[in-house]
């Protein structure tokens, strides 16, 4: 059934072989790369996490940057929301967090996509009856424009086969997987287009479909996605997302329904994602982590008369308070960015020779 849509033309099937070699390449390179346990993966997973919940609620009409969602999850405790976009940035997190936590325990069966989206939409104060059901009313699929525009896309399955449909599907990624007749890639790419074609949810079917194929990647072997943000990729192709989709859609239940123009555009983007990553990799190792402004300044001054102590350091630093100074110099010790000499009040810091050459 779902083969039939995969019947692309030879310049298509041709292309699709690239990128999948392409993928497959670099996630050969990366798992060696992880497996040394290297201390910029850390920083690099924290900010693709920020902003994959930044992007894909923006997909969906939220307006929160990314510092403004770094700044809401950050927070120890969040008893009360100011605004239904902090809601679902919130649940987002929550099931993005469980996902990337427990992969390898999150089956794709009806009952865990029930239960990411009763998590997804657990702050959601208007989507309180619906959340982890299928839907009761038929929902449009809407694109939502920067300039506050909307356009409807396409009309989904019918409520009455929606749950049918799902069971289908699921049915059909598993036989898949466990067959392996197709790249696992190709049958991601096809279950993620069937999935917001079915659209069983009442709402959050966009935002769960991208928790899905994280949750699907890392299951499959391609653990560099927790690094850098697909959503955040598909937010910059947002206009031809919907396209691309829609493509495909418009022959709903036809012979002429056929997902080359998604299946490239799925690849593409997972292309971009090596890209990015192979470019912050780099970046973190040539500047020993991702440093704030405050942290290069110290590194500057370091350089310019080193060893130093943190006194030596505050009085060059004015506008640093000396808390703030030990913090940075033991964060930068422990990324083994800076050596200490000695020990106590006779403590001074240097740059490790090597280690940073620019800041």
């Amino acid at each position: 059934m779902f083969e039939e849509k995969l019947t692309f033309s030879f310049a298509t099937t041709q292309e699709i072989i690239r990128k999948v070699g392409r993928i497959d390449a670099f996630r050969g390179q990366w798992n060696a790369i992880e497996r040394k346990n290297n201390r910029y993966l850390r920083e690099l997973k924290r900010i693709a996490t920020i902003e994959s919940i930044g992007s894909s609620t923006r997909i969906e009409g939220a307006v929160l940057t990314n510092d403004e969602v770094e700044k809401l999850i950050r927070k120890v405790q969040i008893t009360s929301f100011h605004s239904r976009d902090e809601q679902e940035v919130v649940g987002y997190f929550e099931a993005l967090d469980l996902i990337l936590d427990h992969a390898s325990d999150i089956d794709l069966t009806e009952a865990y996509l029930g239960q990411l989206h009763g998590i997804l939409l657990r702050h959601s104060d208007k989507d309180q009856r619906h959340r982890g059901h299928y839907k009761r009313l038929s929902n449009q699929v809407v694109a939502h424009y920067p300039d506050g525009s909307q356009r409807v896309i396409f009309q989904p399955t019918a409520p009455h086969l929606t749950g049918k449909e799902v069971q289908e599907l699921l049915a059909w990624v598993r036989t898949q997987l466990e067959q392996q007749h197709l790249h696992p890639l190709v049958i991601i790419g096809t279950f993620v287009y069937e999935f917001l074609s079915i659209h069983p949810f009442q709402d959050g079917n966009g935002r769960l479909s991208r928790l899905l194929t994280t949750l699907l990647l890392l299951r499959t072997g391609y653990e560099f996605a927790q690094y850098v943000s697909f959503e955040n990729v598909v937010e910059s192709r947002k206009v031809e997302y919907f396209r691309v989709l829609m493509a495909g859609q418009q022959h709903r239940g036809t012979p002429q329904e056929v997902i080359g123009e998604w299946m490239l555009f799925f690849l593409d983007c997972l292309e971009m994602l090596v890209l990015r990553l192979e470019a912050k990799y780099t970046l973190a190792r040539e500047r020993g982590g991702y440093l704030n402004e405050r942290q290069r300044q110290l590194l500057d001054a370091l350089r310019q008369n080193q060893p130093a102590k943190i006194g030596d350091l505050a009085r060059r630093l004015t506008e640093v308070s000396v808390n703030t100074l030990k913090k940075d110099l033991r964060y930068l010790h422990e990324q083994g960015v800076l050596e200490k000499i000695g020990e106590r009040k006779a403590t001074a810091y240097r740059v490790r020779p090597g280690e940073i050459e620019k800041s």
